[in-house]
């Protein structure tokens, strides 16, 4: 084994990788893999201030002096001089025959120091593709190393020295990615494993991240680690990190064991990374730059549905989060990626799309930055769970609020306990949907629109109704014909399912947005700020509550059922628009932009051809609806 590392650090020392273009970069990343291997092998050399093997410490002494040279060879730059104090002391590190544990941690410094100064390509431009890893692998390795990566394929008796079996955790502990994908692309010098050169980056990566997994089968625990303990994805905050790291360097922090299960199941799952670091919008840029390739190549059925997944897929899981620290930032992407598909659905020119996707490049840019930890504060994190809440919960509070005041001024105290069990069932049932996308499956961003789009035109269609009934019993007369007519009648079974049904439909529908926002700003830390804004909004929401059920009870009953009519109205009329725009998210509905229209989400305005006019439709029908409850009176008189 060392053998086949020295013979492969001795092609790197003579210069010869044909995977770098650019001269300066195959020297940093030459000095990089000495100190990588360094970092690993020393203890094969020395141990307890002896040499134990005189030949792997002339190595290591040589290897030590090469990457001092490599370092002096570099283009001037503000840390180069640091850079050549501290290779020059890891070398002396090595002639002093220092521990072992404390040359592995000057050669990992070093190299980290090293990238800071002098960047180079370190982590895979996109998600790698294990099913395109494990093709390749088949295909090209599995000759040697065993379909399995123990290293016994059906070529393996024939060479000499063996082929690395990729099932040794203890070697592929010390092991990065990176490494590998370095391997991958110049070969070993003097044996048959051959530089792969020829493969695309990306197809290296997703050959380096599939041979990492082989010694770290246990995906399960890993998976259940990761999902269940947020602070694991501060140790591994994005795809570059995960791309360098070792099981060795994460297992100093949280032990060996959880390290070699994390990490072979992000090995795995590379995607996972992505998805749990709340300011990355990676999928997002792939999927527009697939969008953009399918458009060139004249496929605008594709283009769309790429489009659609880079919103979906992309920006959706983050959206939430994004709203609680820069709403404006976050319709600004909205707007924009609904103009994206119309223009693909118009066909316009492709230069015109590129720059559509451009500035939504630039859009998610400034995304991550405000979603970064960062950007993060005690203000915001409290003012984006207050207001969420406080937010949502009103929609809410306003309806049920006003349907428990009118039962009581019907007289119909016992039909109050239905509203309560509605809204209570809401509450459970969102409780479990949070269960159920933490802790066993995700939610997609369609399912999110859909239930939101779904929900709102559901509630809006019933509140139009019942809106109208309340409009027409606030006429002179209706009100005291009404009670005539039905007091005394016991509460009928369709009756109670019907108060049930609408509330709880219109409370799970904002306790679900609710819960996107929570989870998103829960992901980022600071549990304790975020409870403090929630219980505040609650109590606000509470005074609320108690606010509008005294003023209604000290109404006339005329006026009450009046200004009741006009608050479900605009509801009505809010959820119309909020509930087309979150079907045109969906991609269920199409995007017709338009122009000079401001975007008021609380109003349910969205700049849309059709959310506007699912608006004016609901407006035409309230009007429609006054006009009819305002001649039934003059028919009654003239009759």
């Amino acid at each position: 084994m060392l053998r086949l590392a020295v013979l492969a650090v001795s092609l790197l020392v003579a210069g010869t990788a044909p995977a770098f273009a650019n001269p300066s970069d195959e020297d940093v990343q030459t000095a990089w893999r000495l100190l990588d291997y360094v970092a690993v092998d020393y203890a094969g050399a020395v141990a307890d201030g002896k040499v134990k093997s005189p030949q792997e410490y002339a190595e290591m002494t040589e290897f030590a002096g090469a990457v001092e040279a490599k370092l002096a060879a570099l283009p001037p730059a503000t840390q180069k001089a640091e850079l050549l104090s501290e290779a020059k002391a890891f070398r002396g590190m090595v002639a002093q025959k220092t521990a072992p544990n404390d040359v592995a941690k000057s050669a990992r410094t070093l190299a980290a120091h090293l990238l800071t100064a002098y960047p180079v390509p370190l982590a895979p431009g996109k998600t790698p593709d294990l099913a395109r890893g494990k093709a390749l692998y088949a295909q090209n390795c599995a000759g040697c190393h065993g379909l399995s990566g123990d290293g016994h394929g059906p070529d393996a008796a024939k060479l000499n020295p063996v082929p690395v079996a990729f099932v040794d955790a203890s070697r592929a502990r010390e092991r990065s990615p990176f490494a590998l994908y370095q391997v991958i692309g110049q070969g070993l010098d003097g044996t048959a494993m051959r530089s792969f050169s020829e493969l695309p980056s990306q197809d290296r990566w997703n050959l380096a991240f599939y041979i990492g997994r082989f010694a770290f089968p246990d995906a399960g625990k890993g998976e259940q680690l990761w999902k269940s303990d947020a602070a694991l994805h501060g140790q591994v905050p994005n795809l570059a990190a995960l791309a360098g790291m070792t099981p060795s360097v994460l297992g100093r922090q949280i032990g060996p064991d959880k390290a070699d299960a994390v990490l072979g199941y992000l090995r795995a799952h590379p995607e996972a990374v992505s998805e749990a670091k709340a300011g990355s919008l990676t999928v997002a840029h792939e999927k527009l730059q697939a969008s953009l390739a399918a458009y060139e190549a004249g496929d605008r059925e594709a283009a769309k549905k790429l489009a659609l997944s880079a919103y979906l897929d992309g920006f959706e899981p983050v959206e939430p989060a994004l709203a609680a620290r820069d709403a404006t930032l976050m319709g600004r992407i909205e707007t924009e990626m609904g103009n994206l598909r119309a223009a693909i659905g118009r066909g316009e020119p492709v230069s015109a799309v590129k720059d559509r996707m451009a500035v939504l490049d630039g859009l998610f840019s400034d995304a991550e930055e405000v979603l970064s930890p960062d950007a993060a504060s005690t203000a915001s994190t409290f003012l984006g769970a207050f207001t969420i809440l406080l937010r949502e919960g009103v929609e809410a509070l306003l309806i049920v609020v006003a349907m428990i005041a009118f039962l009581r001024k019907a007289d119909r105290g016992e039909m109050v306990r239905h509203v309560h069990v509605g809204w209570v069932a809401a509450l459970a049932a969102g409780a479990l949907t949070w269960a159920v996308a933490t802790f066993f499956i995700g939610i997609s961003g369609a399912s999110r629109e859909l239930t939101e789009g779904f929900g709102s035109l559901f509630a809006a269609v019933v509140l139009l109704s019942v809106g109208i009934w309340m409009h027409g019993k606030s006429q002179a007369g209706e009100w005291q014909r009404y009670i005539n007519e039905t007091l005394g009648k016991a509460l009928s079974r369709s009756s109670a399912w019907f108060l049930f049904g609408l509330t709880f439909i219109v409370v799970y529908r904002e306790v679900f947005e609710t819960i996107l926002f929570y989870a998103a700003l829960t992901a980022q830390g600071n549990g304790a700020v975020i409870l403090a804004g929630a219980v505040s909004a609650v109590v606000v929401l509470a005074l609320i509550a108690w606010a509008m059920l005294r003023f209604s009870a000290q109404l006339p009953v005329g006026k009450f059922f009046k200004y009741s009519s006009w608050l479900i109205a605009v509801l009505a009329v809010v959820l119309a628009g909020k509930g087309v725009s979150a079907l045109q998210e969906a991609g269920i509905i199409d995007i017709a932009p338009l122009a000079h229209t401001p975007r008021i989400p609380v109003l349910g305005l969205f700049p849309t051809w059709q959310s506007v006019g699912a608006q004016l439709l609901t407006i035409a029908v309230i009007v429609a609806g006054g006009w009819y409850n305002e001649r039934l009176p003059r028919k009654a008189v003239a009759a």
